[in-house]
């Protein structure tokens, strides 16, 4: 009976304050270990944040995370932001969210000048065929994670099977399914506000991860309240980032350039497109490979597998695009082949991820605002719940794409089939860590190529 009490005791004290320098230092960790996807990521993010660490209650993430899903962009990426934003002001938001990506970036530039110079290598492509089935567990583990917290009800148990059904069987848009998904919590927040609170079960969380740094009644610190003029210094900012470098560009280069066209191309990407990097990729794809010519469609394929099985992510598949456009163009000389995919993809990158990092710094005090009242949390509510669908027909997409490679009228893929199978049981069974699965499916991939 002691030992139980001790134990709750320990439970219920808040970790100490955590120093900017150990933030950074964990942020970059998470940089290099971000596998998975979005839904990896947050799941993540979810174990080190909220269950081991305790920096932040669940219902607090939940809130921060259901405004990530709404932006256009990366909603990982932009939820490590909000986090170190919440926590350490507008650098620590910056440096979480650069340090997100920066560690992406250098791997898919060094990857993509090894695919582009030497060609195929068979060592990479076991290692992809191993980990591609893994990266489907993840993603359908992902989806039972975060489903078994958001969805607390019948109510919005329904909700995600509608999104699943509408995505999955009528190829409704996410924006649509996002747009249904508010309105249906805007109205129930007032009919049956019970079904739509937020987090829907702190209780539970507090009993299993005990109480947080931040917790649900952790009043809002003084940086994250709402002021016009801080609002306003956030705009210009983000504006005088945006016009200076393409303003630079153009003047020095011309409209008509590779870097400028790319500059303009990833903005609109990153502001027109919603629902993370799959909703992205037909867009990119339509402009990178049949408007602009920047690469083939296998090219893009498989950049596609280089940005599935790197930390960081998916959309950073628009770096590869950047470094193979600005290599084969070559607008620095066929002496500079290298340099010119470098610049090319960190200034796609600069161009696609500075939209993320204004919309939480502007509307990261908007969103605090409103974490304690019902009617304004249930759009939130119910849109978390129309994304576990969303997650769940994104695992049935790997699944599809990975157990018949060829198409369904093509061979169905059993050892892939298995390697996936082992890696669900390992991650939902037996509680595995995403690292450790997609090293065992790697090795396996890689043995499985060199005995063929």
């Amino acid at each position: 009976m002691n030992t139980m009490q001790t134990v709750r005791a320990v439970d219920d004290t808040p970790p100490a304050p955590v120093s900017f320098r150990a933030a950074v230092l964990f942020w970059l960790k998470l940089g290099f270990i971000s596998f998975g996807g979005p839904a990896g990521q947050i799941a993540i993010m979810h174990q080190e944040l909220v269950e081991r660490r305790r920096w932040l209650s669940e219902r607090r993430f939940l809130h921060a995370l259901n405004y990530c899903m709404v932006l256009p962009g990366p909603e990982a990426q932009q939820l490590a932001t909000y986090i170190g934003w919440l926590m350490h002001r507008s650098w620590g938001g910056i440096v979480a969210g650069a340090l997100f990506v920066l560690p992406s970036l250098l791997i898919l530039i060094g990857l993509s000048w090894v695919y582009i110079a030497f060609g195929d290598v068979p060592l990479v492509a076991g290692l992809f065929y191993g980990i591609k089935p893994a990266v489907t567990a993840i993603v359908l583990q992902a989806a039972h994670r975060i489903g078994s917290r958001a969805l607390k009800n019948n109510v919005l148990w329904g909700i995600a099977g509608a999104s699943f059904v509408a995505i999955f069987a009528l190829n409704v848009p996410f924006p649509a399914i996002v747009l249904g998904a508010t309105l249906i919590g805007y109205v129930g927040g007032r009919v049956a506000p019970r079904y739509f609170a937020a987090g829907g079960g702190h209780g539970k969380a507090g009993e299993g991860f005990g109480r947080a740094l931040i917790d649900d009644d952790t009043p809002t610190p003084a940086h994250a309240r709402f002021a016009w003029s801080r609002l306003l210094g956030v705009f210009a900012i983000g504006a005088a980032l945006w016009i200076v470098p393409m303003g630079l560009l153009t003047a020095g280069l011309g409209w008509d350039h590779t870097l400028t066209q790319m500059g303009w191309f990833f903005t609109k990407a990153a502001l027109l497109t919603f629902g993370g990097a799959y909703a992205v990729l037909p867009y990119v794809y339509q402009g990178a490979v049949g408007h602009y010519g920047w690469l083939t469609p296998t090219q893009m394929i498989d950049g596609l597998a280089l940005g599935e099985t790197t930390p960081g992510p998916l959309i950073m598949v628009v770096a590869f695009a950047g470094f193979v456009g600005g290599y084969v163009k070559a607008f620095y000389g066929p002496e500079s082949l290298f340099l010119a995919g470098a610049v090319a993809a960190c200034l796609v990158t600069w161009f696609t991820f500075l939209p993320s990092f204004l919309f939480i710094l502007a509307g990261g005090p908007l969103v605090e605002s409103t974490h304690g009242e019902i009617r304004l949390t249930a759009p939130l509510t119910a849109i978390t719940a129309a994304v576990v669908g969303v997650v769940l027909n994104l695992a049935l997409f790997f699944g599809y794409h990975v157990l018949w490679p060829e198409g369904l009228d093509g061979r169905f893929d059993a050892v892939s089939a298995l390697i996936a199978l082992g890696a669900a049981v390992a991650l939902l069974r037996f509680k595995a860590g995403v690292i450790p699965v997609i090293a065992a499916c790697a090795v396996i991939g890689l043995a499985l190529s060199l005995f063929r």
